[in-house]
């Protein structure tokens, strides 16, 4: 299961272990055998879970799988 979050305290990418800033936009996915992962936008995007959208004629990222 994937999550979109914000990251309002201390939190660490489990990818490339940079600290999350305030407000910074972060993803957790449940794996299976590993447990859950907090993963940064960039990780996010290397490893593909990131999806562009087309919302009001500017093109958007999103975490949220495509249809």
């Amino acid at each position: 299961m994937r999550r979109g979050c914000i990251a309002v305290g201390k939190v660490e990418c489990d990818g490339c272990h940079r600290p999350l800033e305030y407000g910074e936009h972060y993803l957790v996915v449940d794996v299976e055998g590993e447990g859950r992962q907090r993963l940064c936008t960039r990780c996010c995007k290397k490893r593909g879970y990131v999806t562009h959208k087309t919302n009001k004629g500017k093109q958007v990222d999103t975490f949220l799988p495509g249809e």
